[in-house]
């Protein structure tokens, strides 16, 4: 038995994942022709597409704790697996992702799927790799056409985002914000290596980007013992957080129509 189908996964078409959305349940499908997708909770307070990072799939303990917090807020998850990760859990045999414009180009694919099932607007989002390939399809710069998708991004939520690679706090990834047009909120341990609170409160962010900072944090949202945190309470308090982000911009743009 395959990975995913250990897992609980079961095999849907596209035309049928309308009626799948409408249970509070967790489901797990394996989409024809796009891939590994988990629905979890209902859109009460709006939806959010997330990806995961480069290390660990949407089935990591990071995610389902994150994802299921979300939903406990209100907020309706829909987490995927790009298909390195997916061959990774199927063959057992690590990869590195592929060009970033190709993981964008999937997370395209998935959005125009996924965000004309509901009359909710669909936010994006991901852990690390992934909330930097949501910020990047956010603001359109790789010169992919996203707009053969006749889609729109209605705001973008990251759990650690990537500002540089350790140790090389020069280079930035941050070229692309200011091409960003909709609310992004950044959830960031204070110590996480690839951006800690005294780098990033260095930086000139756009208006619309708001990094919220987790006590004693990493790139995990792991703390120190000393702390008297733990992991647990810094990613619930991360979905905490990212929901009342959603809710307060779903609410406002819902006053002003």
């Amino acid at each position: 038995m395959s990975y995913y189908a250990d897992s609980g996964f079961v095999d849907i078409h596209p035309e049928a994942l309308s009626d799948a959305l409408a249970t509070p349940a967790v489901q797990r499908f394996m989409v024809a022709g796009h891939g590994p997708l988990s629905i979890v909770g209902l859109p009460k307070v709006g939806r959010v597409m997330l990806a995961h990072g480069a290390g660990a799939g949407h089935c990591s303990a990071f995610m389902r704790q994150f994802a299921a917090m979300l939903a406990a807020q209100g907020v309706q998850v829909l987490a995927i697996d790009f298909p390195y990760m997916q061959q990774i859990n199927e063959q057992g045999k690590r990869r590195p992702p592929p060009p970033i414009k190709q993981t964008v180009a999937n997370f395209a694919s998935w959005y125009a799927l996924l965000a004309p099932l509901s009359d909710q607007p669909l936010w994006v989002g991901g852990k690390s790799m992934g909330g930097r390939v949501a910020t990047l399809f956010a603001s359109e710069m790789l010169g992919y056409k996203m707009l053969r998708y006749n889609v729109h991004c209605h705001g973008v939520i990251v759990a650690g985002y990537p500002f540089h690679t350790p140790r090389k706090p020069d280079k930035t990834r941050l070229e692309h914000f200011p091409a960003i047009n909709c609310p992004v909120q950044i959830l960031q341990g204070e110590r996480d290596p690839f951006g800690n609170v005294d780098e990033v409160s260095g930086y000139i962010l756009p208006d619309n980007i708001n990094v919220s900072w987790l006590a004693d944090g990493d790139h995990d949202f792991k703390p120190r013992r000393v702390s008297g945190l733990s992991q647990q309470v810094l990613i619930d308090e991360a979905a905490i957080l990212a929901a009342s982000f959603v809710r307060a911009h779903q609410a406002g743009a819902a006053g002003y129509e």
